[in-house]
């Protein structure tokens, strides 16, 4: 090869490389652009009062402004959430409620090491039973009848963009008190076999409305899947690749995760998944979303977003189910949405 072809060779393998991470910064430029146009006022005042699970047409989230109620959990009107919202005494790290159930991740300061729990709550928002975690709180879910809960922590690294880490999703039975310590006990079939791994990590749960069905993320060696679950069976099944943090519409026809877009990053673009037809549709959020979506009803989703330029802040998004519309902010500084 001559030298002039060794330079051109040299810079179209720049441009390549480079064009993969272009495609991530032209994303959040774009998503900051269309978050320019948006209404970023501080929101209504938060006050404290009663709060409870059985405040029918309330939207549920833990409060991340700032102030004395951070971190508390604070309900809005569903359909006023511009309204000035009350806070429990209550605080998490991640929340979510159905059906007068509830569930609280928490992270206590310690004099060696913080203290990682969850709180099993009735519909007062009363702790009912206590359960230490392995490690820090990720996810958090509650059956549709508030029969079974479900949480996942990180037990390495802090998070799924850590270069290593590993998580436990735990199930509990609220009417029995039987816990399932960890997903990995279950049993794996993969494309049709039983599968075998040591490497096998799960999170993200969401539940069926049958009280035994579940979908979940399985991870294995490099490879992300959704599963489909059951219970009774103590069995999980891989459906299609490349699904993280699944949720499930009411209706129990799709779900709607976050998809990897780019190998070996941490940008995710949010999907809804037709259960039946495996056909996708991309939402219209542009922006990397690393949250488990919450459905609010059939046909729009809420999921949380880092607060520009405030450290550790997040408000809450809304988008619709089926590709159309533009991405809406819901509420700012929340996270862990929880329709009742």
């Amino acid at each position: 090869m001559t030298p002039l072809g060794r330079r051109l060779l040299v810079l179209v393998t720049a441009v390549l490389l480079l064009a993969g991470v272009g495609t991530g910064i032209v994303l959040h430029a774009a998503a900051r652009a269309d978050r320019a146009n948006q209404p970023r006022s501080g929101g209504p005042g938060v006050n404290g009062g009663k709060v409870s699970l059985d405040q029918k047409g309330r939207l549920m989230f833990v409060n991340a402004a700032a102030g004395p109620h951070r971190t508390a959990v604070a309900s809005v009107p569903a359909g006023d959430p511009d309204s000035g919202r009350t806070a429990a005494s209550l605080k998490c790290a991640r929340f979510y409620a159905a059906a007068g159930t509830g569930v609280c991740l928490q992270s206590v300061p310690g004099v060696l090491k913080q203290s990682n729990r969850a709180l099993l709550l009735d519909a007062g928002l009363r702790t009912v039973r206590t359960f230490p975690l392995a490690g820090n709180p990720s996810r958090a879910r509650v059956s549709p009848s508030g029969r079974f809960a479900a949480w996942t922590v990180f037990v390495s690294g802090e998070s799924y963009s850590s270069a290593f880490f590993s998580t436990r999703t735990s199930i509990l039975d609220t009417r029995t008190m039987r816990l399932t310590p960890s997903l990995e006990t279950f049993s794996i079939v993969r494309d049709g076999k039983q599968y075998h791994a040591s490497d096998v990590n799960f999170w993200g749960v969401t539940f069926a409305a049958d009280d035994d069905t579940f979908y979940a993320t399985l991870n294995t060696a490099n490879r992300t899947y959704l599963v489909r679950g059951s219970l009774s069976r103590r069995t999980v099944t891989t459906l299609v690749e490349n699904v993280e943090c699944p949720s499930l519409s009411p209706d129990g026809t799709r779900v709607a995760f976050k998809k990897r877009i780019l190998s070996r990053t941490n940008l995710w673009h949010e999907y809804v998944l037709d259960l039946r037809t495996l056909r996708e549709t991309a939402l219209a959020e542009r922006h990397s979303v690393d949250d488990q979506a919450t459905w609010l009803d059939d046909h729009t989703l809420a999921y949380a977003l880092p607060s520009d330029g405030k450290v550790g802040g997040s408000d809450l998004w809304s988008v619709p189910a089926d590709g159309s519309g533009t991405p809406r902010l819901l509420i700012a500084g929340a996270s862990s949405p929880a329709p009742l």
